[in-house]
């Protein structure tokens, strides 16, 4: 008799409640369920909306095209020698094929078309998937303006190129716009997921952010990032970049926004009365989150943070309300970031917004708002001239600067959560930050 333990990781929130997380073979039957939706409900729209009817996506191992990697089974971590991906979209029958021009098949959902007994030369078979089809457009991953579109290397192309027949140079075309939807769309069930996502990196920030973690006096901003990472790592998760954490106060000067990734002190002792603001995301399902708040840390005489550090707050969730109500599908970055900025400072705010797309990659494929040292408009080869698209996820990353007369100082209230955008409109994922976190947590000794 065979027995089958199934096992799972809680995460015991400070606010009380708890989040299952699954264990890694469970993990990957999720994975493979969602891709398999994807390339049979979700490809063959993508292909028919971007005017390509055939996909070829190829890469050696160690060597992944960005695109190519998020369509690997969960039991591939890796592409195996050369893999060559072919996707046949034929919209008069309403089919898709999906090919791999390799030795065996990719997962459940991408069987292999290359017996080398019978036809020893890679690229020879794949000219033949090829002429057997005759596609209009041959799609390649290259791309100047998106660098995850851009996964096809040199040697491949020129291989690939170099076997291709003259009748079939012409319909080689960028699958540009074909991989970036690729990348940047969800679907409803990766949507569910991502709520969860979401939840438990604020439920991770929201105990870092507390006496569980941190002793004001002894504790030090470098140990509160490294017990973040190592709280990932013990969930059975990853992180994507290695969080930070700064602190603002009351006898420091306001530095450059450089400051934040960059070049801050290691080991500050948090102390009462400081701000505090957190970078950080975890990757979990093959989605990733990316999150900024902020946390006051009480005097002995407070019992809340100071009216300053609140009003401070909600001006940033105005920079937030400005930018996402003008998230409107077909409108560029540039387009959304320079209508959002002239609205929020018309309104007497000083923002910046720097917003990314988020899904597959934390700083993934789609349209970029902004950039924190391009606040005129990010150039062409940043994707300046991508639209917005509905069904796709974001970090809404932004600031606002605010005078503290109180501290003889300016403050940056930084924010980051994850937003979607869909044929509704905007929403948060998970919500967002509007009020300060309290370190320590005010507790009721009074039998109430």
């Amino acid at each position: 008799m065979k027995l089958i333990y199934t096992f799972f990781v809680v995460l015991s929130c400070f606010s009380g409640w708890s989040q299952q997380i699954l264990p890694i073979s469970e993990r990957a039957k999720v994975i493979d369920e969602i891709l398999a939706e994807r390339f049979n409900v979700l490809l063959p729209q993508l292909m028919d909306a971007t005017d390509i009817d055939m996909w070829v996506l190829i890469s050696r191992e160690y060597n992944e095209d960005p695109v190519l990697r998020t369509m690997l089974p969960a039991t591939w971590l890796n592409a195996r020698r050369r893999t060559i991906l072919v996707f046949f979209r034929d919209r008069n029958k309403n089919t898709i094929e999906k090919l791999a021009v390799a030795r065996y098949d990719v997962g459940e959902n991408i069987s292999s078309s290359w017996d080398k007994e019978k036809e020893p030369n890679q690229w020879n078979r794949l000219l033949e998937i090829i002429e057997e089809r005759s596609p209009n457009k041959i799609g390649l991953n290259f791309s100047k303006d998106h660098n995850i579109a851009d996964g096809l290397d040199k040697t491949d192309y020129d291989e690939f190129m170099t076997s291709l027949p003259k009748q079939y140079k012409s319909k080689v075309v960028s699958a540009e716009r074909l991989a970036v939807r690729w990348i940047e769309t969800r679907t409803k069930r990766e949507m569910i997921i991502y709520n969860q996502l979401v939840s438990i990196t604020h439920n991770i920030i929201n105990e870092a952010f507390s006496e569980n973690v941190i002793t004001p006096g002894i504790t030090t901003t470098t140990e509160v990032e490294w017990w973040m990472r190592q709280k990932v790592t013990d969930l059975g998760l990853k992180t994507w970049f290695h969080p930070t954490v700064d602190v603002q106060r009351s006898n420091n000067e306001l530095v450059d926004h450089l400051y934040s990734f960059s070049g801050r002190p290691d080991d500050m002792v948090i102390m009462p009365g400081d701000l505090l603001h957190c970078d950080f995301g975890i990757t979990y399902l093959r989605l990733n989150t990316d999150c900024q708040e902020l946390a006051y840390v009480l005097k002995p005489e407070e019992t809340e943070a100071p009216d300053f550090l609140i009003n401070a707050l909600k001006d940033g969730n105005r920079v937030q309300d400005y930018l996402t109500k003008n998230m409107i599908k077909g409108r560029t970055g540039n387009e959304i970031l320079s209508i959002a900025l002239d609205e929020a400072k018309a309104n007497g705010l000083k923002p910046a917004i720097y917003t990314h797309p988020l899904g597959s990659y934390g700083h993934s494929a789609g349209t970029t708002i902004g950039m924190w040292d391009s606040q005129g408009g990010v150039m062409k080869d940043d994707g300046e001239n991508y639209p917005l698209n509905p069904n796709t996820v974001y970090a809404i990353e932004l600031n606002t600067t605010v005078n503290i007369p109180e501290w003889n100082r300016e403050i940056r209230i930084m924010l980051e959560e994850a937003g979607f955008f869909g044929e509704n409109g905007f929403r948060y994922v998970n919500g967002r930050q509007t009020k300060l976190l309290l370190l320590p947590r005010v507790q009721d000794y009074q039998g109430n």
